[in-house]
């Protein structure tokens, strides 16, 4: 059974393990048929490690289960499936936050890496990401503070559920459509997806070009690097060097030094040749 979450980053479709988990699966289910995770921030994101979300105050300590919001706040957490024992063994696995007691509310974060055997035995793994598997690249490439947590908002924007075989619990009742965000919600990010940043704002003209001249280096250095004249784009000569360039073949010490002696004295001047000049 597979539910397609869309985020501000893209589309991941995820397999549920209905058979081993149909508790938590049922809970995650009836959570994106309520629309519950709809603009839901990832509020933690750690390169090579987790993307946490599912908490719609954005804050991380929020959030509870299908049956907290059917039945009242004593319900919010629900106690998970322990066995069988499922490893965090791949990068793309959904799993759900668990209290210490192991207790599922309805945050949960998806993989960036394999082999977490920290997670082992304190979360509850439910599904795997089968399509999408491009937006965990660009999960582990966001930037964020030293708390984890993104300057640019990422945000679950919509969830599909394609195929849902369990029975709704009493009171449960889906939106005809895709309720609008609120406005609260919303509030608590930082820099929107959709929201242009003006990189010269408080900056000074010399500044500015400082900062294109800088930009337009950084691009020819790229173009060197992908016609192989530069092994890596962000190469530097030591301290204690001009510069470097690819000289003619016929170019003599004596050639450089006559040229730069105009510009002072030149302590020494050496062509460095490989075997083919």
């Amino acid at each position: 059974m597979a539910v397609v979450i869309e985020t501000t980053l893209g589309d991941i479709t995820v397999d549920l393990y209905l058979d081993q988990r149909p508790v938590t699966c049922l809970n995650f289910l009836k959570l994106c048929k309520m629309k519950y995770y709809n603009f839901n921030l990832f509020h933690t994101i750690r390169s090579g490690f987790i993307a946490q979300t599912g908490d719609p105050s954005g804050e991380g300590s929020g959030g509870q289960s299908v049956w907290g919001i059917l039945e009242g706040p004593e319900k919010r957490f629900f106690s998970g499936e322990k066995r069988p024992k499922i490893r965090h063994s791949g990068a793309g696995l959904l799993s759900m936050v668990c209290t210490d007691d192991m207790m599922v509310g309805s945050q949960f974060f998806l993989t960036l890496a394999p082999d977490l055997d920290s997670l082992d035995g304190t979360h509850c793994v439910i599904g795997e990401v089968t399509e999408g598997h491009e937006v965990l690249t660009k999960l582990n490439e966001v930037i964020c503070d030293e708390s984890h947590r993104p300057y640019r908002d990422v945000r679950i924007t919509h969830t599909v559920v394609l195929e849902d075989p369990f029975n709704d619990p009493p009171g449960l009742r889906a939106p005809s459509r895709s309720p609008s965000p609120n406005p609260e919600r919303l509030k608590g990010g930082r820099i929107a997806p959709d929201e242009d940043i003006d990189e010269t704002q408080g900056k000074s003209a010399a500044e500015i070009q400082e900062m294109i001249e800088e930009k337009e280096a950084k691009a020819r250095a790229t173009i060197l690097e992908i016609v192989g004249d530069l092994p890596d784009a962000d190469i530097a000569p030591p301290e204690n060097v001009l510069f470097v360039c690819k000289l003619n073949p016929v170019t003599t010490d004596e050639d450089l030094e006559i040229i730069f002696s105009r510009f002072g004295k030149i302590v020494s001047c050496e062509v460095i040749r490989d075997k083919k000049s």
